[in-house]
């Protein structure tokens, strides 16, 4: 019997196939518990040279994509949590997550929000400029101060949106 890990790792290789299939990348998957099992998918069309904030994601593209995953995790029944669950399929937003280290490297310059696991320079809340990604460690400016998080302390982070 596979564990959420292992299960998780191989729907995520069949999620980035379908996502290619139709031209867009997988931001992330995961599982909820909500009332019920959701595995919720993040996607994204990442368009190369464009400083806008979308992501390029429409909801026929979610339609699509969830209309072939739910055949793909029919197919791939063994893989799917037991009992009933519900796929939801949506864009990143534009406050979007950041999950990977490309995506901090990606997003360098850009302004964001980290919420640490543990305390940082006696804080768990940054907000800030996206300096760099040096190694395994997230370098941020806030409030003119150059601050390292390790990347491996980070619970939670986002791209600030400011109309």
């Amino acid at each position: 019997m596979l564990n959420d890990s292992e299960r998780l790792r191989l729907l995520s290789e069949i999620i980035s196939a379908v996502c290619r299939a139709h031209g867009l990348e997988l931001v992330d998957a995961r599982f909820y518990s909500q009332r019920g099992i959701i595995l919720k998918v993040i996607i994204e069309r990442f368009r190369y040279g464009e400083e806008s904030w979308s992501s390029g994601v429409s909801l026929a593209d979610c339609q699509a994509v969830s209309q072939d995953l739910s055949t793909a995790l029919d197919v791939h029944a063994e893989l799917a949590p037991p009992g009933e669950f519900h796929l939801e399929v949506s864009s990143p937003g534009i406050e979007r997550p950041l999950f990977k280290l490309k995506d901090y490297e990606r997003f360098q310059g850009r302004e964001v929000r980290i919420q640490t696991l543990e305390l940082i320079r006696n804080r768990r809340r940054f907000q800030g400029r996206l300096l760099a990604v040096a190694g395994d460690d997230i370098r941020i400016e806030q409030d003119g101060i150059e601050v390292t998080i390790p990347y491996t302390k980070i619970k939670k982070a986002n791209l600030v949106y400011r109309f």
